[in-house]
């Protein structure tokens, strides 16, 4: 397999929700041709952190010694993205826009694009509007380009509410050229819709 690593930022007390079902998708094998993406974990360090939902998980690689080359790299929301630690995240998402390779955030990743200057240039969405303006501050300068819908595209880089996992995941199978068009569509409405909903739709 070549070099398709997609690199999910996972902070202690990460929102589980909002990783699990992008990352099972982009560990199939789209019309069983074979896994295409290959994907990691990193934290800060490479010690245990907790989920949101109690999950334990060892991260892959620490900050320094992510790999150096990646096609994606998702920031998972939760509730440590405030913190001051966090900042030091802002070297792997500083190589994905030099890279110029998928980068999406979800949740309070969001907020902490937005206090780091990123969203100022771009369409994006957030949890709240007057909560990322609040976070942010001065860093923030660009309300005129939040949409309120779900996730937002803008190139390469993706935005999402919390409660947009799906609708983020679509975004990013897409950016990610991960699967024909056909197949991301089927995946989004199975899981949106219901199996017995999607199932008479698809009679």
């Amino acid at each position: 397999m070549s070099n398709n690593t997609v690199l999910f930022v996972l902070l202690d007390d990460y929102a589980d929700w909002e990783a699990g079902s992008l990352a099972a998708a982009l560990n199939e094998e789209p019309e069983g041709k074979g896994q295409r993406f290959n994907v990691k974990t990193v934290s800060l360090t490479t010690n245990p952190i907790q989920s949101i939902g109690g999950f334990t998980v060892l991260p892959d690689y620490g900050l320094t010694d992510a790999p150096k080359d990646f096609v994606g790299l998702m920031l998972i929301g939760g509730n440590s993205w405030r913190k001051k630690d966090s900042k030091q995240v802002m070297k792997l998402v500083d190589k994905a826009l030099e890279k110029r390779v998928v980068l999406g955030a979800i949740c309070d990743a969001t907020v902490f694009l937005g206090n780091n200057g990123i969203l100022n240039n771009i369409r994006h969405t957030s949890n709240h509007l007057e909560d990322l303006k609040e976070a942010a501050g001065e860093n923030y300068s660009n309300e005129a380009g939040y949409l309120h819908q779900q996730a937002v595209r803008s190139g390469q880089i993706i935005t999402a509410n919390g409660s947009a996992f799906l609708e983020f995941g679509k975004q990013v199978l897409e950016a990610l050229n991960a699967a024909p068009q056909a197949e991301i569509d089927e995946w989004y409405r199975f899981f949106k819709q219901g199996y017995h909903e999607n199932m008479n739709t698809n009679q």
